[in-house]
């Protein structure tokens, strides 16, 4: 399963999350605002890379999201 790591009102984040709604992908969001364990989970997969999304697919990451 796709998880994305991301917080509200972040248009990338939000944008990332359309295009798997869109194309039916089951997807796991997870809020890095509202969990502060989570922020430890995505900087170990981001490379320690402060910037959302971050999308974790098996083995790849994805920092970042520019719609295509």
């Amino acid at each position: 399963m796709v998880t994305i790591f991301g917080k509200p009102g972040c248009p990338y984040t939000q944008a990332a999350r359309d295009v798997y709604d869109d194309t039916g992908t089951p997807y796991e969001y997870v809020d890095v605002k509202k969990d502060p364990g989570a922020v430890a989970r995505m900087l170990k997969f981001s490379g320690g890379r402060r910037c959302v999304p971050v999308i974790v697919d098996g083995d790849t990451v994805t920092v970042g999201f520019g719609g295509t």
